[in-house]
């Protein structure tokens, strides 16, 4: 066991966490450690794990197409452009005497009625990216410039826990398979995992190395000298910790919290299961959940028109079940999509990537109602609407009025808020 010296703590608590996820095939006694190695209970911010505010991202993965999100029913120029993808103005959900929802969007406008959703419109960020990939890193990072190698969340999280080493990944949690770039930090790494019983891991049955080495972590010999500043030790100490940190997760994330009937979808089971861990009290602050399908290059009449019937009805049953339990005033949602689509439809009846689209913000703290400006049919930018609202904005905003940080010192930079959020 003598290799494992080579090893500092740090690196292993850092290098470790991206196991998770990999399941059976990892050592129970690693997976466990590298999935929950508790820290000192986090101060970010002060307040008990029942009272603290949280932060819900949600990716709207593949680039959602803003003009067909928010019509602009009394634009030529967008019906000229979308012969067969244009929503006509009698078949838009009126948002005022110029926009519109897509039809499908039900759930959404009535969030939106009983006062529950704010939408800026037109987000974007200079010369703009029409990769999934970079543009997606852009708006992780927060760092149009590519400057940035962290995550804005990650650098938050580095920036408020300055004094812990390590720092409690329960702070994040990610539903999905591989920790966000969003989350992670020069000292922060979430815990990410797509289903809470995977918390639950087995080693390797049958593998004779495998067993070897869980036996020699587990069960000591008599020629293993293990004192408590030695790293075998460090490891049984917080494989036991660990232990403890997933069955809390685990029992807050399958534990009944409400009557509230979530839809079947994958985006309604992830919401679902982060109201059930909001209810539950654990101490995490930010949570990141997706909704993929939005890259619709062709055929996107029916596609994009589920995708946001799907998301407003998840959105609203997260809504009913947050006040049910008595967490909607401490709990903000923020939707983002890495870039919109072009004004002009393909000849697949789709739509290309584009650049500016718009943000949704949910929760009872919110000034709900339309914010920024729509971006001009009149004045494109290489056939894309040109952004009106820098999406560091929003960021400095929920930093600022929601997590109470400081959003200089997180986005390398000053940028003026928006009134998106009450008090």
């Amino acid at each position: 066991m003598a290799e494992w010296g080579i090893f500092t703590r740090r690196r292993f608590i850092r290098d470790g966490l991206s196991l998770i996820g990999m399941g059976a095939s990892v050592p129970s006694f690693l997976c466990s450690t590298v999935e929950a190695l508790a820290g000192p209970e986090s101060s970010v911010p002060a307040g008990r794990s029942s009272d603290h505010r949280i932060l819900v991202v949600l990716q709207m993965a593949g680039g959602n197409d803003g003009l067909n999100t928010i019509i602009p029913i009394r634009q030529d120029p967008y019906y000229r452009a979308r012969p067969t993808l244009a929503i006509k103005p009698d078949k838009a959900l009126s948002l005022d005497q110029e926009l519109g929802f897509h039809p499908s969007a039900v759930g959404l406008k009535s969030l939106f009625d009983d006062g529950y959703l704010s939408i800026v419109r037109g987000v974007g960020y200079p010369n703009p990216n029409r990769s999934h990939f970079k543009s997606t890193d852009i708006w992780a990072t927060g760092a149009p410039d590519g400057r940035q190698h962290e995550g804005w969340l990650g650098r938050y999280f580095d920036h408020e826990c300055s004094g812990q080493d390590p720092i409690d990944p329960k702070l994040g949690l990610a539903l999905v398979q591989e920790a966000p770039l969003a989350m992670r930090g020069s000292r922060f790494l979430p815990i990410a995992f797509e289903k809470a019983e995977r918390l639950s891991l087995q080693g390797i049955g049958g593998d004779p190395v495998t067993a070897k080495v869980i036996r020699a972590f587990n069960r000591p010999d008599e020629d293993q000298v293990s004192t408590p500043s030695t790293t075998l030790e460090f490891l049984r100490r917080t494989a036991l910790d660990a232990q403890l940190s997933a069955e809390e997760i685990r029992t807050a994330a399958t534990t009944s919290a409400g009557k509230v009937s979530f839809p079947g979808s994958a985006l309604g089971k992830s919401l679902r299961m982060i109201h059930r861990m909001i209810a539950g009290g654990l101490p995490t602050r930010v949570y990141y959940a997706s909704l993929g399908g939005f890259d619709t290059h062709a055929n996107q009449g029916g596609r994009h028109g589920g995708l946001l019937a799907d998301l407003g009805k998840s959105l609203q049953a997260f809504v009913a079940a947050l006040k049910s339990s008595g967490n909607l005033d401490r709990t903000l949602l923020m939707t983002f999509s890495e870039f919109g689509r072009r004004v002009q439809e393909n000849a697949s009846r789709g739509t290309d990537h584009g650049a500016a689209a718009p943000m949704f913000l949910v929760g009872s703290q919110v000034h709900p109602g339309l914010h920024g400006q729509s971006p001009s049919l009149d004045r494109l930018r290489d056939g894309d609407l040109a952004y009106t609202v820098d999406f560091r904005r929003v960021y400095a905003t929920v930093l600022q009025d929601w997590l109470k940080s400081d959003p200089v010192k997180i986005l390398h930079g000053r940028f003026k808020t928006l009134p998106l959020i009450k008090g």
